[in-house]
């Protein structure tokens, strides 16, 4: 039996290897973009496409209709933002503030609610989030306005896990630090065991697991 994905947030970095690595194995994907160039690329690598931009609430409403009828196995929503890479407590400006909680909190909420229906038997669903939004693992304050919203995130994950158990296993997601344009070329995980990694973790997802976080290998984290 074929599976059925979607990538929300698949134009590039580790949402375009989630893809590609998904398309290779013979699934049918879906996979969001919010420009032409990236939905272009996506249309080029077998994808089916949807034009979506998660901080456009009338594009998020849209949504539901084009995903009518289906059923999705899996489902991994990865659109997100750094933010100024800050090394203290530098005051975000309001535009940088509304720009990542935006996409990297609210883009969720938005998201998901538009996809309760198309959940098949057994859905899977993982919200990248990063260990930076950990409490109990954060050492310093890098990057304190990404961490934030990872935070609350991780808070949204929880909540969806509560409102969708039976429906789906939901979990947070570290990918870990990788090697794409917001990881940098300095990051310690090559994009593709990233999403190997990721892809491995979500297919062996139970009951159990549901409202967990995890690392992209499977080991739970803290909160």
């Amino acid at each position: 039996m074929t599976t059925t994905v979607l990538i929300v947030g698949a134009s590039r970095g580790i949402g375009l290897e989630l893809a590609r690595q998904y398309l290779g194995d013979g699934a049918r994907v879906f996979a969001t973009a919010r420009t032409e160039d990236g939905l272009k690329l996506l249309r080029s690598e077998g994808a089916r496409v949807l034009k979506l931009d998660v901080n456009d609430a009338t594009s998020v409403a849209g949504l539901a209709w084009q995903i009518d009828g289906e059923a999705f196995d899996t489902i991994v929503i990865n659109a997100g933002v750094y933010g100024p890479r800050t090394q203290g407590l530098q005051t975000p400006t309001a535009a940088d503030f509304d720009a990542v909680m935006h996409t990297n909190v609210l883009g969720p909420m938005r998201v998901v609610p538009q996809l309760v229906d198309a959940l098949g038997e057994g859905a899977r669903l993982g919200v990248i989030s990063s260990r930076m939004g950990s409490m109990g693992l954060r050492s310093n304050a890098e990057g304190w306005l990404y961490r934030a919203s990872k935070a609350a995130v991780n808070s949204v994950l929880k909540d969806i896990s509560l409102a969708l158990a039976g429906k789906a296993v939901c979990v947070a997601l570290h990918p870990g630090w990788v090697r794409t344009d917001m990881g940098g070329s300095e990051a310690d995980l090559d994009v593709a065991d990233s999403a190997r990694d990721l892809r491995r973790t979500l297919a062996a997802l139970t009951p159990e697991d549901n409202g967990r976080f995890l690392n992209h290998d499977g080991q739970p984290l803290a909160w």
